[in-house]
């Protein structure tokens, strides 16, 4: 029987309900599939921090490598300063594990509306692919007489042509599966150095595939062409600032945080890859049972897709956007559910939904993964 080892960090606010929702669905789908899946808590985010004042310790990522994925549920607290969990813990984590691909993907299943007018489940299946560790976000630079109006912020962006190779190569191999189109989304026309890195990757690597389209869109066109034709993108790749910006306007066009998964993915295999929700740690509703579990349960999804398991991982899919379809609010009291309710409800359909109903499109973002998938280091058949 195959078998996978999965970390499970739950963290903070709604991370733990959230997180034992998506964890019943992938029980009922490994069940059904005939898998198993044998978690290990790791006890990190703000109550670690605040506890022994280390964000990530040598011991727990120790623990971390040695599983075939990771599923993450929410980190922040306001007990602790911005950016200490953000880059002690999930940049931290991407780095050591070769996570150099962030996935999002940005599809409107049926009978879940959007807040924008036109936008339906025929013109909204697309992904997002962003470099995952570098850009902006590489942490270098500084503060020079703060608090003074002589004060100087310097943010460095760090652009290799080894990591952008590495997310453009990815994106490529996807949209070959998937519908065929790929956009570069950048500002070349003013971050003139690294963008003209990123247009001679695309043009090296487009090279090789091509039975891909390809076509450019500026990052501040993108905000007005995302929520007013998504049907035009299939596979988006871009750097790690714009693709985290982008991102969540496309979670708003499909309905949402509570409905947007994500993946911190190492396309080679040699480490874990991270699968979590869009959404944050949400404090103040942290156990009032008010959250959706649907994002973090897609999030499952994906990890079972990179696993390999497609299977189980489409089905898992299905049954998240059943259930979703069927609530009268995505959020919220409004719901009619609680959280663990709504995660019961999901492993439910997970478990005896129809094979008609999971059929699964053509050149979908599960099967693309699935099939994209290397072997993970543990898993035993």
């Amino acid at each position: 029987m195959r078998s996978y080892r999965l970390a499970v960090i739950a963290g903070d606010g709604i991370g733990p309900d959230v997180t034992a929702a998506a964890l019943a669905g992938v029980e009922a789908v490994s069940r059904r599939f005939g898998f198993t899946v044998e978690t290990t808590d790791v006890d990190l985010g703000a109550e670690a921090y605040l506890r022994t004042g280390e964000v990530l310790d040598e011991a727990s990522q120790s623990t971390l490598a040695e599983h075939d994925a990771i599923l993450l549920g929410a980190v922040g607290d306001p007990r602790v300063p911005p950016g200490v969990l953000e880059r002690g813990l999930i940049v931290a984590l991407r780095i050591a594990f070769a996570q150099s691909v962030n996935i999002r993907p940005v599809r409107l299943y049926p009978g879940v509306p959007s807040p924008v007018a036109g936008v339906h489940p025929g013109n909204c299946d697309l992904v997002i692919v962003r470099e995952n560790t570098e850009g902006l976000y590489a942490g270098g630079g500084g503060l020079t007489h703060p608090g003074t109006p002589q004060a100087v912020a310097l943010q460095n962006s760090v652009t290799t042509a080894a990591a952008t190779t590495e997310a453009v190569e990815f994106s490529f191999r996807l949209a070959a599966a998937r519908r065929g189109r790929l956009t570069l989304c950048h500002k070349t026309n003013i971050l003139t150095h690294a963008g003209r890195l990123w247009q001679e990757v695309v043009d090296e690597v487009g090279a090789r595939y091509p039975q891909v389209e390809r076509d450019y869109v500026h990052v501040d066109a993108m905000c007005q062409h995302l929520p007013l034709d998504p049907g035009r993108f299939d596979v988006v790749v871009t750097d790690n600032l714009f693709g985290d910006i982008i991102s969540d306007l496309g979670a708003t066009i499909q309905g949402g945080l509570g409905v947007a998964a994500s993946a911190n993915h190492n396309p080679r295999g040699s480490a874990p890859s991270m699968y979590e929700p869009v959404h944050g740690s949400a404090p103040d509703i942290a156990g009032t049972g008010t959250a959706n579990p649907a994002a973090a349960t897609l999030s499952a999804a994906l990890c079972l897709a990179g696993l390999g398991e497609h299977d189980a991982a489409v089905t898992l899919e299905a049954a998240t956007a059943s259930v979703l379809a069927e609530l009268p609010a995505l959020a919220g009291t409004a719901m009619g559910a609680r959280t663990g309710e709504l995660g019961e409800r999901i492993a439910a359909r997970a478990a005896d939904i129809d094979a008609a109903v999971v059929a699964d499109p053509a050149g979908s973002l599960l099967s693309a993964l699935a099939g994209l998938a290397p072997a993970p280091a543990e898993a035993r058949g």
